[in-house]
């Protein structure tokens, strides 16, 4: 068979047409390959199959086979059970009962039926008994894949249940697929990477996944799969990476005048050695005469700010332009104040650029960015869009990268006369994640933080002690200290009992008076919210309602208590960029988790994480075990594959030894044109190359 015809549809299967193709495709099954990597959700091992008179009572678990003799509904003292009695081939009998769902049992089974029975046994008045076990009817040919092995349960759903694909179903599929094409899979894994990782062959490790031979086998197919997973993933970052960086990029001139100010005079406090060693990657590679590509992961209050506003005063000493990305207006418009504080003095114009600006205003401000009057620009990704132009751009930051996708990063890459690119998120990002989502661009992180910033203390509270809680932030608040209290939702909802926004401000304006309370949230107009937090920089509240619409980029230093009301409803790293709110000033910071009594073990668990550390790296760990890397910053939208084998972090080692190779082959052989990397090359284009990410057949 060729490679080909695995790209071909799922209905050259033999057992799958009509509406069976069309509820696989509902399920993302649409291929002859995405059949054979429609992996099992789970196993069971029926390999242990025993002889009635082998049984014992200490048994945990075995496989039973044999033809049911009898069959009888019988009432009891506490109501009806089912009995089934079952013979094996030595004329040996068993009892199975079932004291639940009856009448639906006892619909299941008639005298004669072959029966394969899974459970623990049990030893009742001489017999052999056990009570509501699995089971599998065998056919002809069923006992080869139902039982006497480890079996295979795959994802099922109401659309593949009314077709007929059930587990056994697949089973049979998959089964007479590899009895004709088994040997004819190709292996798209060169053999010296096979042999480096000390794999199972690639077709081997298919018919394993879905019918192992033992624990054994499986756990080897498994290893083979995640690793082929992780390794093509690092194949295509591997590419793009190479093929940017034969990208020309503006070549800057050391650092000059307006750089060694800033640092020099601009400053109140001395750079941390995270912060002079970013900006010494950044510089190094803006003078290369090739496009940066650096991703800047700087944790909250790291100081990431200071670091783009001395990048941006390294292109300008070179005569170019700067735009400063960020993915909301709110955002923007925090930084554009932000950054005023640290260029004003030093002369530097910069403008800013966000959606509902009167048309002459917006016109001004597009003229002043074409004819370089304006050397800095601030606004949100509408910033490099068709209708705005850059009279001389070299350097392009984007703030909170992870809430852009790689396609809108690949576009921005590719932009004018392709800037520096500088990616910064203050969102700490595990490095399991990080290379599979970044893996084409260098990194840069900061841990530390400034001098003078102390870490917050966090607790967590429920709401026998909101008294105690309440009475706390009035001290505080009499101290000439300022306050965040943050909701999920912005008005009370039915379905969901929560301490809503609004609802919380009316009633906290009664508790904290006279000190005033503000309200601010995502369904205030632009001037509304600019207005609020004006008021609250300037102290004229002494606490904020708010809703998540201050997770970023909300920078009160007066502000040192963050109380985060149904914290159990909030993901890790959500709730530690809420509490880098707080902590901006010299002054000891407070967060305080509000969660409901009645939360589960596990969310106690999760909020507990946030009271023991303030290590975002440690935390996004910890939040990407919980969620998966499917859901952490909404990856299943980056761009790339979903992991359908692979787990990270738990494979972060065997994603090290992938992306090791997988680098190491494109470094040797960039095109893939070598004999022995044709079957690669092939996957890589069927499996990645609509994916607008570059990658072009060869050959």
């Amino acid at each position: 068979m060729s490679i080909g015809l695995l790209e071909q549809g799922v209905e050259r299967v033999q057992g799958i047409t009509g509406r069976r193709v069309e509820a696989l495709a509902e399920a993302g099954v649409r291929t002859v390959r995405d059949l054979l990597h429609y992996y099992p959700r789970r196993y069971l091992d029926r390999s242990s199959v025993v002889s009635i008179k082998e049984l014992r009572a200490d048994m945990t678990a075995v496989t039973v086979v044999g033809t049911v003799v009898g069959a009888n509904t019988v009432r009891g003292r506490t109501g009806y059970r089912f009995e089934l009695v079952l013979q094996d081939q030595y004329s040996q009998t068993m009892k199975c009962v079932w004291f639940k769902s009856v009448q639906w049992i006892s619909k299941r089974f008639a005298k004669g039926d072959q029966v394969a029975f899974h459970g623990r046994p049990q030893r009742y008045g001489g017999m052999f008994s056990m009570a509501h076990p699995d089971f599998d009817k065998l056919g002809k040919d069923s006992a080869a894949l139902d039982t006497g092995r480890i079996i295979a349960l795959y994802p099922g759903g109401a659309a593949l249940s009314s077709v007929g694909l059930t587990s056994r179903t697949f089973r049979r599929i998959i089964h007479e697929f590899f009895k004709e094409n088994l040997e004819a899979l190709p292996e798209p894994l060169p053999s010296d990477i096979c042999e480096a990782a000390a794999l199972m062959d690639g077709a081997t490790a298919l018919r394993a996944i879905h019918f192992p031979e033992n624990r054994d086998e499986l756990e080897a197919a498994q290893r083979r799969l995640k690793f082929e997973e992780l390794f093509f993933i690092q194949a295509m970052l591997a590419q793009m990476r190479r093929r940017r960086i034969v990208h020309a990029g503006p070549r800057l001139e050391p650092p000059g005048t307006q750089t060694k100010q800033f640092l020099a005079e601009g400053l109140p406090f001395e750079l941390t050695r995270a912060q002079q060693a970013a900006l010494k990657d950044i510089a190094r590679d803006m003078q290369t005469g090739k496009q940066m590509r650096r991703l800047l992961q700087g944790d909250v209050g790291s100081g990431k700010t200071v670091v783009a506003v001395a990048a941006m005063l390294h292109a300008l000493d070179s005569g170019y332009q700067s735009a400063f990305m960020a993915p909301t207006e709110i955002l923007a418009e925090q930084h554009y104040a932000n950054l005023r504080k640290y260029l004003d003095p030093l002369g530097v114009p910069l403008r800013l650029l966000v959606g509902g600006l009167p048309k002459a205003e917006r016109s001004r401000i597009l003229d002043d960015i074409a004819e370089g009057r304006t050397q800095i620009a601030v606004g949100t990704h509408a910033l490099i869009q068709d209708d705005v132009t850059f009279q001389r751009l070299g350097l392009a930051i984007v703030d909170e990268q992870h809430r852009f996708g790689v396609m809108q990063r690949a576009r921005m890459f590719e932009m004018g006369a392709r800037p520096h690119m500088l990616l910064m998120t203050a969102t700490p990002i595990p490095r399991s994640l990080a290379m599979t989502l970044y893996g084409d661009l260098d990194v840069s992180i900061m841990k530390e933080l400034p001098a003078g910033r102390r870490p917050v203390r966090t607790a967590l509270r429920y709401d026998k002690s909101r008294e105690q809680v309440y009475g706390f932030v009035r001290k505080e608040i009499a101290k000439g200290r300022q306050c965040y209290v943050v909701y999920p939702l912005v008005e009370e909802s039915e379905k969901m009992e929560l301490r809503d926004a609004e609802s919380g401000y009316a009633e906290l304006k009664k508790i904290f008076a006279p000190h005033k309370v503000g309200l601010i949230h995502g369904r205030m107009s632009r001037g509304e919210k600019e207005d609020t937090m004006t008021l609250f920089r300037r102290n004229d509240f002494n606490a904020l309602v708010a809703t998540t619409v201050i997770e970023v980029g909300v920078d009160v230093p007066n502000a040192t208590i963050m109380i985060v009301e149904h914290a159990e409803r909030f993901g890790l790293s959500q709730l530690h960029q809420l509490r880098g709110r707080v902590g901006r000033g010299g002054e000891q910071s407070y967060c305080i988790l509000m969660a409901d009594y009645k939360c589960t073990h596990e969310a106690r668990k999760r909020l507990q994480v946030m009271v023991d550390t303030n290590d975002g790296f440690r935390i996004s760990e910890a939040d990407l075990k919980i969620r998966g890397a499917g859901d952490f910053f909404g990856t299943r939208q980056s761009g790339l594959p979903e992991l359908k084998m692979a787990e990270l972090p738990e494979d972060v080692a065997l994603l090290s030894q992938a992306r090791d190779l997988a680098f190491d082959l494109v470094a040797r052989d960039p095109d893939l044109k070598e004999p022995g990397h044709a079957a690669l090359r092939e996957h890589l284009y069927a499996a990645y190359g609509n994916r607008g990410l570059g990658l072009s057949r060869i050959g």
